[in-house]
């Protein structure tokens, strides 16, 4: 029985290989006539800022750091962190009581948030400015009974600050506790079941299991309401708050130097928003570690060395 033939041996140096793929990139060339367009309108749009004369740089460079400006952009920073501070503590306890098992606090807290979240915030800082014309007195007592512990004119007692916070805050916790109700909502119910096995009670898990780690969810939107809060101070201005836009608004009613000056308040809303914006990136870093892409490489990038050294 006879095998079949060998092949003949192939000669070196005669193997032919492939050969090498031109890759010719693909052009976006819409990419690059968009950019143009849009590199060319911000060019135009600020070379008509530099050189339209009704902007008035001189005033913008006298009023920019001026004292009393920096007084308005105090006065702004605290009512925000007044304000976010009140929102945050409150629109917890309420979001706490909107989850409860209790009819009665649950109902509470449902029509807190509907009425707050339902009436303009607008609105509500007129209704606190002018609080004095519905209740021109206030008191601490015993209501029906007739013993007073303490009482007081509301326009003394309520002024404009007063009222700006009472508008900001309260109106804050409406929006602060759907935030943080959707944040306890997304914790998985078998880390409260873990909690309560090994006997820890509904308020300690609560703080210590459920809140930490809702942070998470609870901190991106929550960073969006700051920032928000910052610019929605401006609206106490139809009450003559001491804020940086009311500020503003004083003197150019009394110079007309109006354009100028709403400039510089848009600077510094500008300035304290990007300040706030780079605050929350670092929260949201700090809060989503180990749940990120980058982090989830990271540890797989770990267990293939330990697997490499192990084999």
């Amino acid at each position: 029985m006879h095998g079949a033939a060998p092949s003949a041996p192939v000669a070196a140096g005669h193997v032919e290989r492939p050969q090498p793929i031109k890759a010719v990139p693909v052009r976006h060339w819409g990419r690059w006539v968009s950019a143009a367009v849009l590199l060319f309108l911000a060019v135009a749009l600020g070379w008509s800022l530099a050189h339209n004369p009704n902007v008035h740089w001189a005033t913008i460079g006298e009023f920019l750091f001026k004292p009393l400006t920096l007084r308005g952009v105090v006065v702004t920073l605290e009512m925000t962190v007044i304000a976010m501070v009140i929102g945050i503590v409150g629109g917890t306890i309420i979001a706490v009581m909107r989850l409860s098992d209790n009819r009665v606090l649950s109902t509470v807290a449902w029509i807190y948030i509907w009425l707050f979240r339902g009436v303009p915030l607008l609105v509500q800082i007129i209704l606190w400015g002018f609080l004095g014309a519905l209740y021109p007195n206030l008191f601490v007592g015993i209501p029906f009974v007739g013993v007073v512990f303490a009482h007081g004119s509301t326009s003394s007692l309520i002024g404009a600050f007063t009222a700006a916070i009472l508008a900001l805050g309260l109106n804050e916790v409406a929006y602060a506790a759907e935030l943080v109700r959707a944040g306890i909502i997304s914790v998985d119910e078998g880390q409260r079941e873990a909690a309560y096995s090994i006997g820890m009670s509904s308020g300690l898990t609560m703080r210590r299991v459920v809140l930490p780690q809702a942070m998470r969810v609870i901190i991106p939107p929550m960073g969006n309401e700051t920032i928000t809060m910052l610019k929605m101070t401006s609206l106490v201005s139809v009450i003559s708050g001491h804020d940086l836009l009311t500020t503003l608004q004083k003197v150019y009613a009394q110079n007309f130097e109006v354009i100028p000056l709403l400039i510089v308040a848009s600077l510094w809303y500008l300035a304290l928003t990007t300040v706030l914006t780079v605050g929350q990136h670092y929260l949201e870093k700090r809060f989503g570690r180990g749940f990120g892409q980058a982090d989830s490489g990271t540890a797989e990038r770990r267990a293939l060395k330990r697997e490499t050294r192990s084999a």
